[in-house]
This record gives structure tokens, C-alpha cells and sequence, in this order.
């Protein structure tokens, strides 16, 4: 059997969503989910459809089938098709765009590229990721630097403050400013375009980490790039849905200037395309499975995929904010595919806390959502995506009604 017919069979036993599907329980089929969870954390790590999982076989298969040749003239190629075809999702110049594992992997290349200089500052929120935030106090150890927490307050009643609180951050100059699209723990979007503005007029570089960003939000990179962004990171395995371990890194012409991978390998100083698609053997699966990803999406209807997500999230966060008497942490305004809402609980924030009430409503409810600890008060952020419907958030709201 040829490849071409093993993909042809593939994609008839694991099929895209017809033309027009009605969302909610019954797109379920469509992942490998447990149906006996109500699933309300797509944001963390996302869920990979049958259909993609697929293809990622595949792909492994074509490795296993002749390791050397594929490796050697297979894929490079390949990569090339598909981080072509990301590109054009996310409005990118394909020279511009190279796929690493996720939003992370990309930061830490460009923050472990830059050649410091004592005393730089590095900008960043006070509510950036933690792995981004781990990586900037590292350099600093290591190279004398100082990093600036631009204070963003939550709740947060007007995005006009957190642009504030970069322009607060950055009076004294920086080096570098990195600016997160979608927050993690509060789920707000970021007024970005003003950000970026406000840093280019005080010649500071910029990082955006769009880890939530790709499939979320409609993106237009050179755009940005021509703006003044310098570097993007974003993940495929959350909004996407594509597997664990897909990411990319856009970065201006002049953004890729000594820029190199975290990890160097065999290709070092050959050029951005080749430093970026080869970082030592691995299983590409992941990131070769784009496409499938790509194609699930476009099939549920891009623009239609987006609102829908962001309608659903809406209103469960209406339901949750009604049956507990609580006040989500941002205006609906700022809010895409997750709401960050307090948990109506008593109890301070801590790690133990946290963990004690996911569990909780995991193993007693059923229920997968996360907690988060900000500000020493515990707050619960949900996620929507097609396979959730109202009574998923209902059960939730019940726990505590």
C-alpha cells in the first residue's frame, strides 16, 4: 500500500467535521476526549482531533519506514510546505516564520540570542508566563541585567491600564519589552497595536509571547513586524489543535540577525531556515501535522470558529457570574475564548489551594478546569471550544450554588 492510499484510508475512518456542523456535544466524536469530563480547559494544552492525530501517525510511519531517507530528503522539504502554509494562516512571509516546539522554546531563543550588556532591562508584565518570566531572571543572573515588572492590575476594568502600566515600565528605557498577546492566567487580549507604538517611539525592541494567540485571534505577523514587533511566538497546540509540541517564531529581517535556537546543532551560522529546522533528531510528527491542523480548523469555518468561541465564553462566564454573585475580572470586551472569574470560595490563594480544589472538581465533579492563585485570591479560568455547550459551565456553576 502506498502512503498516498494509507492517507486516503486515514482520513475516510477519521474525518474532518462536515460543511456547517452544528457545535457543541455532538463535535465530541471528533476528539478523543473522556465524555465523562466536562472538559472546560482547552486553553492549557488544548486537545488534539482524531483527524490530526492521524496525520501525526502518518508521518511517523513515513519516518519509521526509512529513517535516512526521510530525515535527509524528506523533510526538509516537507517542513518547508508546512510552515509555508502556517505562514499564510497567520500572515507571515514564509522566509519570515521557522516552526520550534512551542512559544517557549521560541522566547528562549531570542532572549539567549541577544548579545547583553550589563545593566540592560528587560520589560515584562507582571502577570507574563512564568517559563518567560524564569528565562528573564536567569539572563539577568547571568549577565547582570535588571528585569521590570510593568504592573498590570486585576482585576482590570479598562485596557488603558495595562497600556499604563508598560508606559510606566519602560520610562526608565529598556532593551527589550515583552508583551504578552493573550494573557494566561487572566485570559485578557492585550491592546497591542498602542503597546507596540509606545515602544518604538522609546527605541525598545519588542517580543510578543502569543502562545493563545494563533487560531484565536485573527493575525496579520508582517503587518505587526512592520510595526515594530521584532519576534512572535505562538503555539499550534491550544487554538489550533494541532499536537503537543508545534510552535513557531516569526522574526523581522532584522529580528533574525544572530538570531539562533536554543538548541545549537549541525547547521549554526547557515542561516535562520536551516539553524530552525534542524536542532538535532526528533520525531517532526508534530509539526509536520500543521497542515491537518490547518485544514480541521478551515473546515469548522475560521471566522465562524472564532466567533463561536467567543459567544460561548460569554456566556458561560454569564452563567458562572449569576449563580455565584461574582464579577468577572475584565470587561467581556477584553476576554476571547477564556474567562477568568473568582472563585466563590473563602479560602486564600496558594499553591496547595490550588491544587486541592482542581483536583477536587476533577475527581468529585468531574469537572477540568483550572485554578489559578493571583493576588492571593483564587480565581477559575474557563475555556470554550466546539465541543462545550452550556451545561458543561451549568455543572460547574452547581458546585457552588
Amino acid at each position: 500500500m502506498s502512503y498516498d492510499e494509507a492517507n486516503m484510508i486515514a482520513q475516510r475512518s477519521t474525518p474532518l467535521p462536515p460543511p456547517n456542523a452544528a457545535f457543541g456535544h455532538s463535535l465530541r466524536s471528533l476528539w478523543t476526549l473522556n465524555p465523562a469530563i466536562h472538559f472546560l480547559n482547552h486553553g492549557s494544552y488544548g486537545a488534539t482531533p482524531r483527524f490530526v492525530q492521524a496525520a501525526q501517525l502518518r508521518w511517523r510511519e513515513e519516518l519509521e519506514r526509512e529513517p535516512v531517507r526521510f530525515m535527509g530528503d524528506i523533510l526538509p522539504d516537507a517542513l518547508r510546505v508546512a510552515g509555508a502554509r502556517l505562514a499564510r494562516f497567520v500572515g507571515a512571509s514564509p522566509s519570515r516564520l521557522a516552526l520550534v516546539e512551542n512559544a517557549t522554546a521560541g522566547a528562549n531563543a531570542v532572549l539567549r540570542s541577544l548579545r547583553w550588556n550589563a545593566g540592560d532591562r528587560i520589560v515584562l508584565a507582571n502577570h507574563a508566563y512564568p517559563a518567560v518570566k524564569n528565562t528573564a531572571d536567569f539572563l539577568a543572573e547571568r549577565h547582570g541585567l535588571h528585569v521590570v515588572e510593568a504592573q498590570v492590575p486585576w482585576p482590570l476594568t479598562d485596557p488603558a491600564a495595562l497600556i499604563d502600566a508598560y508606559t510606566d515600565a519602560i520610562k526608565g528605557g529598556a532593551r527589550i519589552a515583552i508583551i504578552d498577546h493573550v494573557f494566561s492566567p487572566l485570559a485578557v487580549v492585550t491592546p497591542l497595536d498602542a503597546i507596540v507604538r509606545l515602544c518604538r517611539e522609546r527605541g525598545v525592541q519588542v517580543l510578543v509571547d502569543g502562545a493563545h494567540a494563533p487560531g484565536l485571534l485573527p493575525l496579520s505577523l508582517d503587518m505587526l513586524g512592520d510595526m515594530g514587533v521584532d519576534w512572535y511566538v505562538g503555539n499550534c497546540h491550544k487554538w489550533l489543535c494541532a499536537p503537543k509540541g508545534c510552535g513557531f517564531i516569526v522574526a523581522t529581517t532584522e529580528g533574525q540577525r544572530d538570531l539562533h535556537p536554543a538548541v545549537i546543532s549541525n547547521y549554526f551560522g547557515e542561516g535562520f531556515e536551516k539553524e530552525f529546522a534542524w536542532t538535532g533528531t526528533a520525531d517532526p510528527g508534530a509539526r509536520l501535522a500543521i497542515t491537518a491542523a490547518l485544514e480541521f480548523i478551515e473546515a469548522l469555518g475560521v471566522e465562524r470558529y472564532r466567533s463561536a468561541l467567543r459567544e460561548q465564553a460569554r456566556k458561560a462566564a454569564s452563567v458562572l457570574a449569576n449563580a455565584w454573585g461574582v464579577v468577572p475580572g475584565a470587561t467581556a470586551e477584553m476576554f476571547a475564548a477564556m474567562v477568568t472569574l473568582p472563585l466563590p470560595v473563602t479560602e486564600s490563594g496558594s499553591k496547595e489551594a490550588v491544587a486541592r480544589w482542581r483536583l477536587k472538581l476533577l475527581k468529585e465533579h468531574n469537572i477540568e478546569v483550572p485554578i489559578h492563585n493571583i493576588g492571593g485570591r483564587l480565581w477559575v479560568r474557563i475555556s470554550a471550544q466546539v465541543y462545550n455547550e452550556l451545561s458543561d459551565y451549568e455543572a460547574l456553576a452547581r458546585v457552588f450554588g
